[in-house]
């Protein structure tokens, strides 16, 4: 995917997956915390008001609309984190491991210790 889209501009575009059946809206989405790309969409399916994380690598921006290229009933199978909430290194394996994506050594988790942290309040 693009990597220099703005994330928020993907809020709210519908998404799709492999053979082109809408999934949902996309709610939020997620920044690498090393990197800052966006890395996963919470698309809300609408079945129960639930929302499925999906990857924005592989995915693709088509016509205005999130392409997943993965089955819908893949997609709603994911592994539920409930949005709002920072996704630990775990749940993202968890993610990577539901999708079948390479998940590389730098992917592996860490402790998750500047979480709660906010941005220029470091100590002195």
């Amino acid at each position: 995917m693009q990597i220099d889209i703005d994330p928020r501009s993907l809020i709210g575009r519908k998404a799709f997956d492999r053979a082109g059946t809408k999934i949902g809206t996309i709610d939020e989405v997620y920044l690498d915390d090393a990197t800052g790309v966006p890395e996963w969409a919470a698309v809300r399916t609408g079945l129960f008001s639930r929302d499925a994380f999906v990857p924005l690598e592989p995915s693709e921006l088509v016509d205005g609309a999130l392409r997943v290229p993965f089955e819908r009933a893949l997609i709603r199978d994911a592994p539920d984190f409930g949005v709002g909430r920072h996704l630990s290194p775990e749940q993202e394996l968890q993610l990577y491991h539901h999708y079948g994506l390479d998940v590389g050594p730098s992917a592996r988790p860490t402790p998750d210790r500047d979480f709660g942290k906010l941005a220029g309040t470091e100590e002195s």
